[in-house]
């Protein structure tokens, strides 16, 4: 039976456990592993925001409309409303608020919530990746080497 390790509540460090220590060995690991580390934050059950809503929003920042955002995106108008509409619903005020077009033609701006919300994400997730990085170095010598996936379960 597998040995079950413990969660330590001490704090970094203090485990006996330093981030990110190289390998004792002098050899290189046999295998490195990579991060990919994604923040969402849930309203109940709905991602109210995570990267690709913070991606929207920086591309409604840079084009000034939804759907030249949801176009640059590679999405359609329809879902980049949608991610929209739910970030507006989410929060205690809209991230994004829209002109309709006419003379002066449409667009879309963040509001100030808009912009701290993106902005305090962006640095959020700056600072969870540093911190998960650290840790990546204990991981090399335990990891194996990538094998292929079997076509066919075993009978």
């Amino acid at each position: 039976m597998p040995k079950r390790i413990k969660k330590s509540s001490l704090p970094v460090g203090e485990a006996g456990i330093e981030p990110s220590q190289p390998s004792t060995s002098g050899e290189p690991p046999p295998f490195l592993p990579r991060l990919k580390l994604s923040l969402r934050l849930m309203h109940g059950e709905e991602i109210a925001f995570g990267p690709g809503k913070a991606d929207l929003l920086e591309a409604i920042v840079r084009t000034g409309s939804i759907s030249a955002a949801g176009k640059s995106m590679e999405m359609s108008y329809r879902r980049a409303w949608q991610l929209v509409d739910l970030m507006n619903r989410s929060f205690k005020g809209p991230l994004v608020e829209t002109a309709k077009g006419g003379s002066h033609g449409g667009g879309a701006w963040l509001t100030p919530l808009g912009e701290e919300v993106l902005a305090q994400y962006r640095t959020m997730d700056s600072a969870a990746k540093q911190v998960a990085k650290a840790y990546l170095g204990l991981f090399e010598n335990m990891m194996a080497e990538p094998v292929p996936a079997p076509e066919e379960p075993p009978p």
